[in-house]
């Protein structure tokens, strides 16, 4: 396993300059946004002339890789929702929308393409997150797995014929937020080969789901990883519950995103049941802790985390006791 970075935990700063900082810390990978107008990478234009060429040779400069391309952003706009809610991102109509998240996400696979990276990493949306509850409209989640299907397949055959996976980050306020969409998502596509999963820990652990159990059954479709942190603040739960309202910074909120070490994410046990289903690529970072500075968090993620990567499977014991035949 190796220690990535999400370049977008500094989206002000030009993607070279994000790179040289990466590489000075540790970090091996980055996980780079290519939403519309991140800043740093525009697919549009690393489709152009020998642009990707150029782009790897740059990272590769730096002695790292690129892990995945993320289009988190764009690719929300596919399922929705098609309201106000997403208007900063895109504003138009439904259909508008749809197309644009669309296209936007297939660009972000044929630059993914262009750059030989294996995955990109993003959310499906859901067009009205309170129909996984069957009140008032018992059939309001049938439909939206409906949507997903007709939707998203013609995506993921484009994604094959591109050689590109498409990973879709497990999290509240999308169709795909527990181990049972999860599994029912594949379900709904044929399992579809380009369809699987980017982990991130912090958004499991949110909705009291075991990280382990997720990586355990559904470990194969596992194409990146997330290496975000949650905190169950116990002391706020009897106050406002785990998925109370209000800004991430309220002191008495029961749930805060950190960085890895400092939240309730059981990383030995996560490494541990990844490097059992085989997992061996990265461990991407991204800061979204509330409670401290994003040069804080990348130096204390490469302390806490990088001496907990596992770098190869157990050979086995080979002497007579565990062989039952003659050592030599």
């Amino acid at each position: 396993m190796k220690l990535g970075f999400f370049t977008a935990n500094f989206t002000e700063k030009p993607l070279e300059e994000v790179a040289k900082l990466a590489a000075e810390h540790g970090y091996e990978a980055l996980e780079i946004p290519a939403y519309e107008g991140n800043g740093q990478f525009e697919p549009r234009e690393v489709l152009k002339g020998d642009n990707a060429k150029k782009i790897k040779k740059m990272v590769e400069s730096y002695g790292l890789t690129i892990s995945a391309l993320s289009n988190h952003a764009d690719s929300l706009l596919i399922l929705g929702p098609h309201g106000v809610d997403t208007d900063t991102i895109y504003k138009g109509t439904k259909e508008e929308k749809i197309r644009f998240g669309t296209e936007s996400l297939l660009r972000t696979a044929q630059a993914a393409n262009a750059l030989e990276v294996p995955v990109v990493n993003g959310f499906t949306g859901v067009t009205n997150f309170g129909r996984y509850f069957p009140f008032p409209y018992a059939q309001g989640w049938a439909d939206i797995e409906k949507e997903f299907v007709e939707l998203f397949v013609p995506i993921l055959d484009k994604f094959r014929e591109y050689g590109v996976k498409f990973a879709v980050e497990p999290h509240p306020n999308n169709f795909i937020y527990d181990i049972h969409t999860a599994e029912k998502a594949l379900k709904l596509v044929d399992y579809h080969p380009c369809l699987g999963f980017n982990l991130d820990p912090a958004n499991l652990i949110y909705l009291g789901l075991r990280v382990e159990n997720f990586i355990d059954r559904l470990g194969d479709r596992i194409f990146h990883v997330h290496a975000k942190d949650g905190e169950i603040v116990e002391h706020n739960l009897p106050v406002g519950g785990i998925l109370m309202a209000g800004e991430w910074q309220r002191l008495d909120r029961a749930y805060r995103f950190r960085i890895p070490g400092w939240g309730s994410v059981p990383w030995k046990k996560v490494i541990t049941e990844l490097a059992m289903v085989g997992y061996n690529y990265v461990l991407s970072y991204e800061h979204e802790d509330v409670t401290m500075s994003r040069m804080d968090g990348v130096v204390k993620t490469v302390a806490y985390l990088k001496p907990l990567l596992i770098h190869a499977p157990y050979e086995g014991r080979q002497d007579k006791l565990f062989q039952g035949k003659d050592v030599k």
